[in-house]
């Protein structure tokens, strides 16, 4: 019987993938890189400092944080108008905790542009048990730190724990910890996420009850 659910953040709860790579070109600029928003794509799901590192490094250019602190400047004082909140995700954070399953989110960002996003939800950080980022872990997904840290900070078993992703390393992470997955296709096709093992593949989480059937919930 599940028990808790992890939320991965970007591409999950929002699209915040053009709104960071608008940042990130907008950003770069300053380091004189003239890249183009599909040079991002090839780095979605790995982290912030490898999402806009990989991008000056495929320009020449040698990645420092400052890079990333430039870009998160513009994404924070943009997010309201670019970060696209999706019209499941505050219903989905209720409908489990109303069912008393515990939550975290777990992502790949570091912890400001996280807690930014919560924000663009309409939810408060303290309506998750925990909040574990990129801050928080030494190792990025594919690695199941990150799930694992979220678990343990809810008192979770991994097995008894849902999460719900949408890149293809986030749905290797969760398997690797143990944990069932949810995959949406909101940024891989369908046969993508399968192949790393999703335990189900939704375009839209809010149907739950496929939730319901998949599970047993």
């Amino acid at each position: 019987m599940l028990r808790a659910v992890i939320y991965d953040m970007d591409g999950t709860l929002v699209d915040s993938e053009g709104a960071i790579a608008l940042a990130g070109k907008e950003a770069l600029v300053d380091w004189g890189i003239e890249c183009q928003l599909p040079d991002f794509k090839p780095f979605t799901g790995m982290g912030d400092d490898k999402f806009i590192g990989g991008v000056a490094e495929k320009y020449g250019v040698k990645y420092t944080p400052d890079m990333k602190k430039r870009a998160y400047e513009i994404y924070l004082e943009k997010a309201n108008e670019r970060v696209v909140v999706f019209p499941w995700s505050k219903r989905l954070i209720e409908f489990f905790a109303s069912r008393g399953f515990s939550s975290a989110v777990a992502s790949a960002s570091d912890r400001i542009k996280v807690l930014r996003n919560i924000e663009c939800i309409g939810v408060s950080p303290e309506s998750f048990g925990a909040v574990i980022t990129a801050s928080e872990v030494t190792r990025q997904k594919p690695d199941p730190e990150i799930f694992l840290k979220a678990a343990a900070a809810l008192g979770a078993d991994p097995a008894q724990t849902l999460v719900f992703e949408d890149s293809l390393m986030g749905v290797r992470a969760a398997k690797c910890a143990g944990m069932k997955c949810i995959a949406l296709t909101t940024s891989y096709p369908e046969p993508e996420l399968y192949r790393e093992r999703a335990d189900a593949v939704l375009p839209d989480p809010s149907v739950l009850a496929n939730i319901f059937d998949i599970f047993g919930l």
